[in-house]
């Protein structure tokens, strides 16, 4: 999973071990977040230096996530910085109050942005 993690993005690190969760599960887990989720998230994300990094995650077809854009189109593309997504997955921010304060920005199906802090807390459990 390694080609997940790039240098000076935080939020590699948490999307690496994201994807490495997805991978253990069994086909009847993978299936049964997909049919919950059903949607694809293209996370394109800025770090410090004001570099942008695209990762995908996808839980409409696959249940798995990758760097680069979204194959086929994602549903929602979520537009923020590194610090910002290390937070919402560390429970220290709210999507929404991330959205309400200008943080996190979407485009594309703004409810299935909402279902994004349950993705995140998937590598928690693992």
């Amino acid at each position: 999973m390694s080609d997940l993690k790039v240098a000076g993005f935080k939020s590699s690190e948490i999307l690496e071990t994201l994807g490495g969760a997805f991978g253990k599960y069994t086909e009847t887990e993978k299936k049964a977040q997909i049919k919950k989720v059903n949607g694809i998230f293209e996370l394109r994300i800025k770090n410090e230096e004001g570099k942008e990094g695209v990762w995908t995650i996808d839980l409409k077809k696959e249940g798995k996530v990758y760097q680069g854009p979204a194959k086929p189109k994602a549903d929602v593309t979520i537009i923020l910085s590194d610090d910002t997504f290390s937070q919402l997955a560390a429970g220290k921010l709210d999507g929404q109050k991330a959205f309400m304060t200008g943080k996190l920005k979407t485009k594309g199906n703004i409810m299935l942005a909402t279902k994004l802090d349950g993705v995140l807390k998937v590598r928690v459990e693992s």
